[in-house]
């Protein structure tokens, strides 16, 4: 039987406490994620620390206002789903390789106009969801899941690149969290139950805390409060730049799609191609604006899908508060920098639970396919091509650079496998959206 969800998409908790509970641990699964791009490509270009600062001010209140939109809508645009925006490491490649030669403003300047890409392709989204029938959408999901999971599994074991990586402190330290979790899930109740996440994450601070293991530095030196300047760092438009984000945007079109199809299975809300167009606008929309902001560009997140498959909490006006955080976030850093300060164990022991969920919605969704050999050729060579370049990046090392941008992601090769193998095979299985 499926988890019953306890806040349908459009319900809101009654009492506002409960709400800032359920939407702080959305925070805790995106804010790593969306701090760590501006780190990266800062620290790639060797910014000085206070454009970095910028860099990471401007992502916060950007995700924070994207993130509302497309919660809430605003017109045709955002698709009224409980979407966490954030930046995508869909974009760090391209941007470093703009950056190194032309600068933050190369970057910026290539993402307002790639984004264009996602904006006209938003209007062939009815279109695009003919080619994404149950097959392929549970192949997808899959993958999102199976993709995630790696980088929960680096976090518990104390963050890739530590000299301490897999220490039994760091495990210890996770696998409390993770139990936790599953008990909070399994046998709270109400409340309890549907904050899970945060509860888990509060009580291995607490223990990290108790432990001396949490590093303030990054608290003392932030500032208590900042402006994001809009073109603080310029604008520049380079032909080579503008093409590397395009492929960018293109690949992450795939990729967003997939995400909006696993949300709309934790959600139990049907995603045709008009509700899809209305959060791809969105994405491009918003990217758009967070280049103006600079902002490296904007996606949404697959992890935050995670976090409503585990708490059964599928309201969008939770998360719509969650961008209200991101966006305080922005204007006051000392509140970002406190939240990473949670050591990587412990989120590595929630997002485990979290990112298996999304692996536990798609195999629900694959065992709910036509039981067929066409359809499991399908599933068995998506996943496998999809699984190959997610564990092994380095299969594609000796390939063009347009290819490894192209191909890099498990989730784009599954999805564009899976695609192609429907379109090729005899008895094709037709998408939402177009008839039989």
């Amino acid at each position: 039987m499926e988890q019953q969800l306890l806040y349908q998409v459009e319900d809101r908790p009654p009492m506002i406490a409960t709400t800032v509970l359920l939407s702080l641990q959305h925070l805790l699964a995106a804010l790593g994620g969306i701090i760590a791009v501006p780190l990266v490509v800062g620290g790639a270009l060797k910014l000085p620390a206070d454009q970095i600062v910028a860099l990471v001010n401007a992502a916060l209140l950007g995700s924070g206002i994207v993130t509302i939109i497309q919660c809430k809508g605003v017109g045709p645009v955002g698709i009224r789903l409980p979407c966490v925006m954030g930046t995508s490491f869909a974009f760090v490649g391209a941007g470093i390789s703009v950056g190194l030669e032309h600068g933050v403003a190369g970057i910026l300047g290539s993402s307002l106009v790639g984004s264009l890409v996602m904006i006209v392709g938003s209007f062939f989204m009815p279109v695009i969801r003919r080619f994404f029938p149950h097959t392929v959408t549970s192949v997808v999901v899959t993958l999102i899941g199976l993709s995630l999971t790696p980088v929960a599994v680096d976090w518990a074991a104390g963050g890739v690149g530590a000299s301490d990586y897999g220490a039994v402190g760091h495990l210890a330290i996770a696998g409390f969290v993770l139990a936790l979790v599953i008990a909070f899930v399994q046998w709270g109740k109400g409340v309890v139950s549907a904050s899970a996440v945060v509860l888990g994450i509060a009580s291995g601070y607490v223990l990290c805390l108790a432990l001396g293991l949490i590093d303030f530095t990054q608290v003392r030196e932030a500032p208590v409060f900042a402006i994001p300047q809009p073109l603080h760092f310029g604008m520049a438009f380079p032909v080579s730049g503008i093409f590397a984000m395009s492929i960018a945007f293109l690949v992450t079109i795939v990729e967003t799609t997939g995400t909006f199809m696993a949300l709309g299975a934790a959600t139990r809300t049907p995603i045709p191609g008009k509700r899809l167009a209305s959060g791809i606008l969105c994405d491009g929309v918003g990217s758009a604006f967070a280049a103006v902001m600079s902002s490296p560009p904007l996606s949404t997140f697959a992890q935050n899908v995670g976090v409503v498959s585990l708490t059964g909490v599928a309201s969008r006006h939770v998360v719509t508060l969650t961008g209200v955080m991101l966006l305080l976030a922005g204007l006051f850093p000392v509140l970002g920098a406190l939240v990473v300060t949670i050591p990587q164990p412990v989120l590595g022991g929630a997002g485990l639970m979290m990112f298996a969920m999304i692996v536990a919605a798609g195999i629900r969704m694959l065992a709910s396919t036509a039981p067929s050999r066409r359809n499991t050729l399908i599933i068995a060579v998506s996943l496998g091509c999809g699984l190959a370049v997610t564990v092994r990046p380095e299969l594609l090392g000796r390939l063009p650079a347009f290819v490894r941008e192209v191909f890099g992601s498990g989730i784009t090769v599954g999805a564009l496998v899976a695609v192609g193998l429907n379109l090729v095979l005899p008895g094709r299985e037709h998408g939402e959206d177009e008839p039989a």
